[in-house]
């Protein structure tokens, strides 16, 4: 099947194990950061030499698994807020944009936007000291800033990124 974790993100193909699932339905997958609830956004299809192993589909969501979602989102923000916190003590240049827990909590990621590489390593070690988990930072561009953050284009509409648009295309110079 196809799982999207995102709104509008990527559609990801994955193993079913014979679990009987439906387009929309939430369902626990076994991504490359670890447990993670996705979207099935495409039914059941035959893929006939997958580019790498498909990870599996563990089971439907519980309502243990969304109690867990909802504590984590909790974890997030207080992630976020001692991220910055730390930054600013520690005179960093670089902004959070957001933060995932994966479901089984294994991994904080903190996605962030800085105008060039920034030394985090000790901001990782403050991190992983208070959360006792592993810490992932990751660099995003300005673009991927605005598909996590939406807002209002020039056309006065929401951003296309955030609403249906999956994946940026390289702009050269010349169609700028």
């Amino acid at each position: 099947i196809g799982i999207r974790f995102k709104s509008c993100g990527k559609i990801y193909d994955f193993e079913i194990n014979g679990i009987e699932v439906t387009k929309g339905d939430l369902v626990v997958a076994e991504s490359e950061f670890g447990l993670t609830i996705g979207n099935v956004a495409v039914e059941r299809h035959t893929i006939e030499a997958p580019e790498r192993e498909l990870k599996k589909v563990l089971r439907k969501t519980t309502e243990e698994d969304l109690q867990q979602q909802q504590e984590n989102v909790k974890l997030e923000d207080e992630a976020k807020n001692f991220c910055i916190e730390r930054i600013m003590a520690r005179g960093l240049m670089m902004k959070p944009v957001s933060t995932e827990v994966t479901l089984d909590r294994k991994r904080i990621i903190i996605y962030f936007t800085a105008e060039k590489r920034i030394d985090f390593r000790e901001l990782v070690k403050d991190l992983a000291a208070k959360f006792k988990t592993r810490i992932e930072m990751r660099q995003i561009g300005v673009r991927d800033e605005a598909k996590i953050l939406g807002g209002i284009g020039v056309c006065g509409r929401e951003l296309c990124c955030t609403r249906f648009l999956t994946f940026f295309e390289p702009i050269s110079i010349k169609m700028a």
